[in-house]
């Protein structure tokens, strides 16, 4: 049997494309993003009684791998990129259905015109997901203090991050602060391949990551911000 899944609404965030996605929604907490509900979802009706909860599960779309399809292994970055796993013992975004799911902070809902948005902390999707369901999320049964969490037990090391000063005159717009704040979150993360974890490299990379093309090396076990150039086409949050 096969089933059709209509998306109730559309993520905006500040990750323009995947390479800027960290790997799991709590390790940027200055983010913010948020849901623009759509179609039949789009009613206030639908919410009712979710500012409640402080947070949320989100069921989404890996859309942009759809038409990769999938294979029965993976490579997690958590172990370096090299070995293999199965698909089901990991989050990877390849995978059968391409449904993912992410446990979310909530920091408000409101009504701009037609439209009912849900705000949103930090989350791990790009901008523009399709979300397909929102659930409340139940500390008493959703959190498991003594659930093992296999290969991934810690959270990922960090890397400090430094700003060029041709960087940093290049911040812009009313939110300059957390703009920062988010930008060296994420690159403490190195977002680099896992083979090129712990290593230096003369390589200069770019993550689009609100209205800027961020550029950044690695090197010395720090990471150094080299610009922040502004792209032809912008989605601000």
């Amino acid at each position: 049997m096969t089933y059709q899944i209509e998306p109730i609404g559309t993520i905006r965030s500040p990750y323009k494309e995947k390479f800027a996605v960290p790997r799991q929604p709590g390790l940027v907490p200055s983010a913010r993003s948020e849901i623009v509900l759509q179609g039949e979802a789009n009613a206030i009706e639908a919410v009712r009684g979710l500012e409640q909860f402080s947070h949320l599960w989100l069921l989404f779309l890996f859309d942009q791998n759809l038409e990769a399809g999938w294979r029965p292994t993976v490579r997690p970055p958590r172990l370096g990129g090299n070995e293999r796993i199965g698909v089901f013992a990991s989050r990877a975004t390849f995978r059968p259905n391409g449904i993912g799911m992410s446990a979310v902070e909530l920091r408000g809902i409101r009504q701009q015109g037609s439209d009912v948005i849900i705000e949103l902390g930090g989350v791990d999707l790009v901008d523009g997901t399709p979300i397909v369901d929102i659930k409340p999320y139940i500390p008493y049964s959703d959190s498991l203090p003594e659930a093992q969490g296999g290969f991934a037990t810690e959270q990922p090391d960090t890397l400090p991050v430094a700003f060029d000063p041709q960087a940093e005159s290049q911040f812009h717009g009313s939110n300059i602060a957390r703009q920062r704040a988010v930008i060296e979150e994420v690159l403490a993360q190195d977002p680099r391949p896992a083979y090129k974890k712990g290593k230096s490299d003369d390589k200069e990379y770019a993550v689009h990551l609100f209205d800027y093309n961020v550029k950044f090396k690695v090197s010395q076990e720090q990471v150094r911000v080299t610009a922040l150039e502004k792209p032809a086409v912008s989605h601000k949050i």
